[in-house]
């Protein structure tokens, strides 16, 4: 009996000193851990090196643009780089009356055929939309795929029968042939945008509206389009920069100087003297080229909650 009550206690330490937790394991655990968080930390800087890098290199041809447009004309193609010697502020002034009409008669036509064709989007676009969204009618699912094929068609294939059927109807060199497509709800993205967001809003709202007696029209007017003011801003937003910047379309349409919009402008700029103004066709480039900056800053968190909401409130 005595060797066993000898025996206990020492027993009873080694398990309760096998018990404790050991300090051993400790210093290695931190320093795997200081290790991990090193490296971590160089993968970050590493991810953040090269995206400032490639940030610098798309937003190298806009910077070379602006440092060209304060440069005289001689020195603009002689010194490449983004160091600016002189400042020649003179650019846009005769930038700004080098055409038959100041530049700003050409901002004023462009902004007729946005603000036109901005309309013509959002009230075309969500009428099909809720259309497409909400009504039940024959082959819906049939028009609503071919809709989404005008997608992938380019514009190219259309424009020379539209081309014949607005010259026949007298509508070459008018803002017409550019505003009156946007009318009949021709741009399937937005379509497809506004549909998209118009089924995630519950239709409770809408059982709700028509118990009351509304009809379609006014739950349209009262209940669906108020709820959709982040998708008619992406689209106005995307209106005004697509039709602000389009190019080929107003080059077919607009032939009489008078009509010109900034782009067929700007292109204008460079055959208007027999030796290019390089300074002065930077300048103005710079100057159409703010209210699409303006836009896209003020409109930018009303763009991702567009794109990035489903609509439900």
């Amino acid at each position: 009996m005595t060797t066993n009550l000898q025996t206990l206690p020492a027993a009873d330490n080694k398990s309760a000193g096998a018990g404790k937790p050991t300090n051993r394991r400790k210093p290695r655990e931190s320093r795997g851990t200081l290790a991990f968080s090193r490296a971590q930390r160089a993968r970050s800087l590493m991810k953040h090196a090269i995206l400032i890098l490639a940030g610098g290199l798309m937003i190298y041809p806009l910077l070379w643009m602006v440092i060209s447009s304060l440069r005289p004309n001689e020195l603009i193609f002689r010194e490449p780089g983004l160091w600016l010697n002189s400042l020649e502020m003179s650019n846009y002034t005769s930038g700004w009356s080098a055409l038959t009409h100041p530049f700003g008669h050409y901002m004023i036509n462009s902004a007729i055929v946005v603000i036109g064709s901005i309309l013509g989007n959002l009230i075309s676009c969500s009428m099909a939309a809720y259309a497409f969204a909400r009504l039940q009618f024959t082959a819906k699912k049939l028009l609503f795929g071919i809709m989404l094929l005008t997608i992938m068609l380019p514009f190219h294939v259309v424009i020379v029968p539209q081309y014949i059927l607005f010259s026949q109807i007298g509508w070459v060199n008018t803002f017409w042939p550019l505003i009156v497509p946007k009318l009949l709800a021709t741009e399937a993205f937005f379509v497809f945008l506004m549909v998209q967001f118009i089924r995630g809003i519950p239709r409770e709202l809408d059982e709700a509206a028509r118990i009351d007696g509304a009809g379609h029209p006014r739950i349209f007017l009262r209940v669906i389009l108020p709820l959709m003011v982040p998708a008619l801003a992406t689209t106005t937003i995307f209106t005004f920069i697509w039709t602000w910047n389009d190019f080929f379309g107003a080059l077919i349409y607009l032939t009489d100087p008078d009509m010109f919009t900034v782009p067929v402008a700007l292109r204008a700029f460079v055959d208007s003297q027999s030796a290019t103004s390089w300074g002065s066709l930077f300048a103005m480039s710079i100057v159409s080229l703010l209210p699409v900056f303006l836009v896209f800053l003020f409109g930018q968190r009303f763009l991702i909650k567009g794109i990035a909401t489903t609509g439900i409130k």
